[in-house]
């Protein structure tokens, strides 16, 4: 493998959120070879609308579930004329206006996907592209993302004798005017389905099978990842209490919206953001029910006994985790109930990899991100060293997972917004931040 300078080569694939942190904070650690593969024609990831069903595209409607406050990259804050949740259009300018300010677009090649990866004995890289070509690459950072191809529920599609898709699919609430459509899941992909959908839609219903805290996104006039950033310097047990009382205090019990109670704490779980839902459930437009027992042709028998007749399902249920330029044998993480990387980005077998944005945080993905990119091109730049038992480290890091957060797929990657953050920052030289250091940071973003 190449010395670890500014002459080692390095591919990042994917041009989204965290590519484009993640080419900006090489050049800035001194790194010169840096090419990004991106298979769009632009940079944004999942945030270029497409009214098509190609990439994973956000829909018409989105807008961002965590605040801008606590939305932006580290060193690159959002316009002050941004709403307190932007536009997807909003968020997609912002990008782009990164991209232009720290001067990446000459380092991607868009139109171009990576069509094959290959470990070599010297631990370098050699890449297969769209276009026929194969590079050679000292290192590898990878930030595909991971809400790329959809976790359908079994046995539903092939089932229901009606319209069938997953949210992947969902793009505006026009093809469902006057349908009856059942939503399954309530994520935010599925809240939001649910409330667009209701606008035009003859009767929605929303399929929860188990518990969920849904969160609306504003409390005492504040967003409300802002307000719940302040508890993060309390005692965990006085948070968790504040945290409880605080959605106590806005919404009541989930049961009076026909919602099952949660019996877990609140950050034990990936929040649902959503202002809207419980209202439109309140106001008789959404109907919650529970999980589905069994379908026939397009009435559906749900747990509790009740059966219903609907001409559409949507299923939000979720995205595997994907890496489909690595041979099945490699690295694949489809199916895998952990994800043993230390700090979310190291693999106990390949110094020269990385991944980016391979996380699900309680809060936006690029801040953290960035911090991922910085320390990565620290360690290209040899100012940062894997540390010895690096497997031993990761297991631990997906053993903290199991006892934080509720057992399931869609939480094999989730970290703690803060306390992710705060072990980034520890690591990345220069930047051990302390206590006081952490909490004014925090504070001048609220």
């Amino acid at each position: 493998m190449s010395t670890t300078t500014q002459k080692a080569r390095v591919a990042v694939i994917g041009a989204g959120c965290s590519g484009i942190t993640t080419i900006k904070n090489l050049l800035q650690a001194g790194v010169e070879d840096v090419v990004c593969y991106e298979q769009n024609g632009d940079i944004g990831g999942n945030w270029i609308y497409s009214p098509k069903i190609s990439h994973s595209s956000v829909c018409e409607t989105t807008h961002i579930i965590s605040s801008k406050t606590l939305s932006a990259f580290e060193d690159y804050p959002m316009p002050d004329d941004y709403p307190d949740y932007p536009s997807h259009e909003q968020v997609l300018a912002y990008f782009r206006d990164y991209a232009r300010h720290f001067g990446l677009y000459d380092h991607i090649q868009f139109n171009t996907s990576v069509k094959h990866v290959q470990l070599l004995d010297d631990q370098r890289w050699k890449l297969e592209l769209s276009d026929g070509k194969k590079e050679v690459f000292d290192y590898l950072l990878i930030a595909n993302g991971h809400h790329n191809v959809p976790r359908h529920p079994e046995g539903i599609a092939e089932s229901f004798a009606g319209e069938y898709l997953h949210s992947h699919a969902y793009k505006t609430n026009t093809p469902f005017k006057d349908q009856r459509v059942l939503v399954i899941g309530c994520g935010n992909s599925g809240c939001d389905c649910a409330v667009e959908i209701s606008r035009v839609a003859e009767h929605t219903s929303i399929s929860i099978r188990r518990a969920q805290y849904i969160v609306p996104k504003f409390f005492l006039g504040r967003p409300t990842d802002t307000f719940n950033s302040t508890l993060t310097y309390l005692p965990k047990k006085l948070g968790g209490w504040m945290r409880s009382l605080t959605l106590k205090m806005m919404i009541g019990n989930y049961r009076a919206y026909n919602l099952p109670e949660p019996n877990f704490p609140v950050t034990a779980a990936h929040p649902t953001m959503n202002s809207e839902l419980l209202y439109k459930i309140r106001h008789g437009k959404v109907h919650p029910r529970t999980g589905i027992e069994k379908i026939v042709g397009k009435k559906i028998t749900f747990t509790d006994g009740r059966t219903e007749e609907y001409d559409t399902i949507v299923a939000a249920t979720g995205y595997k985790i994907t890496l489909p330029f690595f041979d099945q044998d490699f690295i694949n993480y489809e199916e895998a109930d952990r994800v043993p990387l230390y700090l979310r980005m190291f693999h106990e077998s390949y110094p020269s990899l990385a991944f980016i944005g391979l996380f699900q945080p309680q809060g936006a993905i690029w801040p953290l991100s960035d911090l991922q990119a910085k320390l990565a091109a620290n360690m290209i730049m040899g100012r940062w060293n894997r540390p010895e038992k690096i497997g031993a480290l990761a297991e631990q890091d997906s053993d903290f997972i199991e006892k934080e957060f509720t057992r399931s797929k869609r939480h094999t990657i989730e970290v703690h917004y803060h306390r992710f953050r705060k072990r980034l920052l520890q690591q990345i030289p220069g930047t051990a931040p302390s206590w006081e250091g952490i909490k004014k940071a925090v504070l001048e973003k609220i």
